[in-house]
């Protein structure tokens, strides 16, 4: 196994006692200071792997993605961070493995059928870069695809009031309330005599669309 395919899937105990430490400071900090509540927990899998696909509104999206499962979640970081020994285990003990930047697309998404083929859910931004505004943004398909691929469920979530902490190009990370909603799983469709049709990912992709911005309105209702 090489040393990239180890942060992968090479994860032992340890480093999962370590993301359950963080993750509970992570929760009692934002019920605190961002009054969070999560709402629709029950929808998230228990065991397997699925892919965890959230709105981005702010940078504290990703910590927040955290309080929807108990489980450790994984998610992709560019492979400069992991040059260094002692910050790449930390990074990997929270749940990051490395993407090369400008890499093929390709390498990337193998990288993360890796991570789910290992059992681990995967979160993936559909949206891609942090985004403002209230309407779902143009999903990209990288999700869909993988979901396909893996044969594994993809559960849309919304968050409320992110972007009113935290807005994009913001330093300051504001004590406003915040609400988390996770909608029920979108299963990939199942190929018929070992075929799919060509539009099947963008049709799972369109799905995803209407489901997270169902979940993104009822994430900030909760917060007015």
């Amino acid at each position: 196994m090489t040393q990239v395919e180890s942060f992968i899937v090479g994860q032992g105990i340890g480093s999962k006692i370590f993301y359950a430490f963080v993750r509970g400071i992570v929760m009692v900090f934002s019920k605190i200071y961002f009054r969070l509540t999560v709402h629709g927990k029950e929808n998230v899998p228990t065991t397997g792997a699925f892919i965890l696909a959230p709105i981005h509104r702010s940078n504290v999206d990703t910590p927040l993605a955290s309080a929807v499962t108990r489980r450790r979640l994984r998610f992709m970081g560019k492979d400069s961070l992991w040059k260094k020994k002692p910050f790449a285990a930390v990074l990997s003990a929270l749940g990051g493995f490395p993407v090369t930047r400008g890499s093929a697309d390709l390498e990337a998404l193998k990288r993360c059928l890796k991570v789910l083929a290992s059992g681990e859910p995967l979160v993936m931004f559909p949206e891609g870069t942090r985004q403002s505004g209230q309407t779902v943004h143009p999903l990209f398909d990288g999700a869909a695809y993988l979901a396909i691929k893996a044969s594994v469920p993809i559960v849309p979530v919304g968050f409320g009031g992110t972007e009113d902490v935290m807005p994009k190009h913001s330093k300051k990370i504001l004590p406003k309330r915040c609400a988390v909603v996770v909608g029920k799983p979108i299963h990939p469709p199942k190929p018929d005599q070992g075929r799919l049709p060509r539009s099947a990912t963008s049709d799972l992709t369109n799905q995803l669309t209407i489901e997270l911005q169902k979940v993104f309105d009822e994430a900030r209702r909760r917060v007015e």
